[in-house]
């Protein structure tokens, strides 16, 4: 079993007078067996969430449970837990053999037959077994990792903690160890707990995620519904690349007011601005912008600043009253800078924000197969 329940954890660094709160009054539950990513930007309080479940560093304050058991104040060693580390922290004077069997070695009663076998099936599993008499020197950032991974899987525990495990390799194995960690967790059936400041190795990777942000978490759930369901504006523009649109608008009953245009809205959008600020933000994702004729209703009217041709996808940015904001087009589309366009925000997919707290509002709307597929 492997249970993480997090409840109104804290950690707050002294520093003189300006005491640093790192983390604040974080509640998590985290399901056996599950992949949970905590992403956001850097200085969020990820990786010092994951220091604290590990026992490397102390909690100000609240209570870590594994499997209804407090670890709060539990030494590192009596967790049951593997941390992979960003830099793998491999002994370099070892050989991948001995840096694999180093921690069953010194905390395990095993003999030294049964710790080479078990090294040897770890070594299998991770395919890296011609390497096993090989220094860390003589690898490649890719197998070093693996090599980190294996001295994880080998003890066996209850929680995997992996922070920014893939930070030091390059794109294209990145997208390769991406794929095979996910499946030996899969596989494995280990609760695991991974900090990334890359939503899209959020989004690709974990069963939910956890975005925090200045020690506080903002939203949890599974990536798609945070992606179109986001709870505040904050989220809307963490989750998505390119990030999501953001225009200041102010609700004048049934229009939305810009500097540049109007924005006439249905009684049911009305509706849900009842509760909120006059003073709102509109929000929408570059691949819900549609470019159109002038006689479009809401049509915007722009000229194309740059083009970007991805292949599958073109993204044109254009300005409006002086900011500029990014469209996602079908790349087969012809358009070059310079182009007069008409942009439109469709109604049922735009987000709307309250102006006074960030808070949603209004989220774009989904077919029936979203909640399908989430069922």
């Amino acid at each position: 079993m492997g249970r993480l329940q997090l409840n109104d954890l804290t950690k707050v660094f002294e520093s003189g007078a300006n005491d640093i709160v790192a983390v604040n009054e974080l509640n998590i539950d985290i399901r056996d067996g599950e992949f949970l990513v905590l992403v956001g930007p850097s200085g969020c309080g990820k990786s010092t969430t994951l220091r604290c479940i590990a026992g490397l560093e102390r909690t100000t304050s609240g209570q870590i449970l594994l499997d209804d058991r407090d670890i709060t104040h539990r030494k590192p060693k009596e967790r049951n837990m593997a941390m992979v580390f960003q830099n793998y922290a491999l002994y370099p004077h070892m050989s991948v053999r001995k840096n694999i069997g180093y921690g069953l070695k010194i905390t395990s009663d095993l003999d030294k037959d049964e710790i080479n076998q078990r090294v040897e099936q770890t070594a299998e599993l991770l395919e890296i077994k011609e390497l096993l008499d090989k220094e860390p020197g003589d690898l490649s950032g890719g197998q070093q990792q693996r090599v980190a991974l294996g001295r994880a899987i080998i003890r066996e525990p209850e929680v995997f903690l992996m922070d920014e495990p893939l930070s030091n390799l390059d794109a294209k194995l990145r997208t390769t160890m991406r794929t095979e960690i996910q499946q030996l967790q899969q596989d494995m059936d280990i609760t695991t707990i991974y900090v990334t400041h890359d939503q899209t190795e959020a989004m690709t990777m974990g069963d939910r995620i956890a975005i925090l942000d200045d020690g506080e978490l903002q939203q949890i759930g599974e990536p798609l519904e945070c992606y179109h369901r986001p709870v505040n504006q904050f989220v809307a523009g963490f989750i998505g690349s390119p990030s999501m649109n953001f225009l200041s608008v102010r609700q004048s009953d049934d229009q939305l007011e810009h500097d540049e245009f109007t924005y006439d809205i249905s009684t049911e959008t009305q509706e849900a601005l009842t509760e909120a600020s006059r003073n709102l933000t509109l929000g929408i994702r570059p691949e819900h912008i549609q470019l159109v004729g002038g006689d479009e209703a809401n049509a915007v009217p722009t000229t194309i600043q740059v083009v970007e041709p991805m292949g599958e996808v073109t993204y044109a940015y254009f300005e409006v009253g002086g900011q500029n904001y990014t469209a996602s087009i079908d790349g087969e589309r012809r358009i070059e800078s310079g182009d007069e366009v008409h942009v439109v925000f469709p109604e049922e997919k735009i987000h709307l924000f309250d102006g006074r707290n960030g808070a949603a509002v209004k989220n774009s709307e989904l077919d029936e197969t979203f909640d399908t597929v989430r069922a």
